[in-house]
This record gives C-alpha cells, sequence and structure tokens, in this order.
C-alpha cells in the first residue's frame, strides 16, 4: 500500500521576514559521515604507526616499572626537520609527549623564531621512558631504545636532525662529542640524513647566557631548510 499525505493545514504562525544577505550566503554542512570520521588522516604514517605498535608497554629494561607513561614522539609524522632530545622529563611523564616542560616552552620559542610550529616537525627522545629523578641515561638503558629511534627515523625520512645535547649527539654520531665544540656544525650521517647539533634547552635554562649562540644555531637550520627547497 502507498502511503497517503494529508493536506496541509494553513498554519496560524506569523510569516517569518525574508532571509538577509547574510543567512543567504550561510549553509549549513551536512554533519560528517562515519566513513569521513574513521578515515585515515592524510598525514598518517602507517610506517610509524607499526613501530609505535611494536613497543607496545615497552618492558625492555627496568626504567618501565617507574614511568607514569612512554613518550614515544609526537610532530609531523613526514617532517624534514627531526628533533632528538635526551629522555623525558617529569611534564612528559605525566602528559606523555616530549619536550613540554619549560624546555618545551623554550624549544617552542626557537621554533617560532624560524617560522616553524611542532606541527611542522617531528620530536623525539633517545629514551622513551624517565630516568629516575632525571639522571643521565645509562647506557643499556639507550640500548634498548635506540633500535627504536632508528626505525622511528627511517619512518619519517627527514633531512635534517638536530640533536639536543650531548647525549642524543653522542647517541647519534656512535663517539663521544662535545657540545661545545661541534654544536653550529651539520655532520653528514645516513641514508642521506644529516645531524645538527646544538644545545639541549634545559641547558640553555641553566646558562642563559647560551641563548644567543642556540639562536645562531636554529637560524642556521632554518637557512639549511630553506636550501633543500
Amino acid at each position: 500500500m502507498g502511503v497517503e499525505y494529508l493536506p496541509r493545514t494553513q498554519s496560524r504562525e506569523k510569516p517569518r521576514p525574508p532571509a538577509t544577505a547574510h543567512q543567504q550566503r550561510v549553509e549549513k554542512k551536512p554533519p560528517p559521515s562515519r566513513a569521513e570520521l574513521t578515515a585515515p588522516s592524510p598525514q598518517a604514517n602507517p610506517q610509524l604507526e607499526a613501530v609505535r605498535a611494536e613497543m607496545g608497554d615497552c618492558k625492555r629494561c627496568p626504567l618501565w616499572k617507574e614511568r607514569k607513561t612512554l613518550v614515544f614522539g609526537e610532530g609531523n609524522p613526514w617532517a624534514r626537520l627531526m628533533f632528538v632530545g635526551e629522555a623525558p622529563g617529569r611534564e612528559e611523564d605525566l602528559q606523555g609527549r616530549p619536550f613540554v616542560g619549560q624546555a618545551g616552552k623554550l624549544l617552542d620559542q626557537f621554533l617560532q623564531t624560524i617560522g616553524l610550529s611542532r606541527e611542522d616537525v617531528y620530536i623525539a627522545n633517545i629514551l622513551k621512558c624517565r630516568p629516575p629523578g632525571n639522571r643521565t641515561p645509562q647506557p643499556h638503558e639507550i640500548e634498548q631504545c635506540f633500535p627504536f629511534l632508528l626505525k622511528q627515523i627511517q619512518a619519517i625520512k627527514p633531512r635534517i636532525i638536530c640533536c639536543l645535547g650531548g647525549v642524543a649527539a653522542q647517541s647519534l654520531v656512535r663517539q663521544r662529542v662535545a657540545i661545545t665544540r661541534l654544536r653550529g656544525q651539520f655532520i653528514p650521517w645516513r641514508w642521506g640524513i644529516e645531524l645538527f647539533l646544538t644545545f639541549h634547552p634545559a641547558y640553555l635554562l641553566r646558562n642563559p647566557g647560551q641563548k644567543k649562540n642556540a639562536m645562531q644555531d636554529f637560524l642556521k637550520v632554518k637557512e639549511k631548510l630553506e636550501g633543500l627547497g
């Protein structure tokens, strides 16, 4: 059977005034479909996501016993510029994000000065878990985490990796380096990537007199990126 339609009765409501020009220009968009809501982001990097899945709830060294969260890394998964620090601190451990404490705020300021933001770069650490009391990472801890950092780098394929501080520099260069001597220099690495060494923001908070030198380093990175096209 068909559906019968009843004749429309006259409405007692007052006629509405004609829409203004502004109202006519505004079109209501339909709500997003389920497919749109669940579709993968165009920024997604499946290879990087696979590295995170492989780490899982990592218990490869004793640091997991005291951590609040595993701090994998964040930012643009296809970034040309990647930053590698030492290890999560207290705030990073609580939030699960790298460089969100005072050192992170300083890093944000440097990025802003050269026209970049966290959304333009990728930020990670040598260690994914906070060492007790923010002590220096131990060799056996670095040994367990380092393969995952290499896999992150292979997935992201940055053109430049900025090593923040001595631990990051020594871990990637694979030898003892003096940041005060090598900072501001580009070092050919592997996979066509260049390393760039500079101070860790936490060091700059303790030694504000070095901020000017650090700013010069960031300007060198900006110039290098612009030269890459």
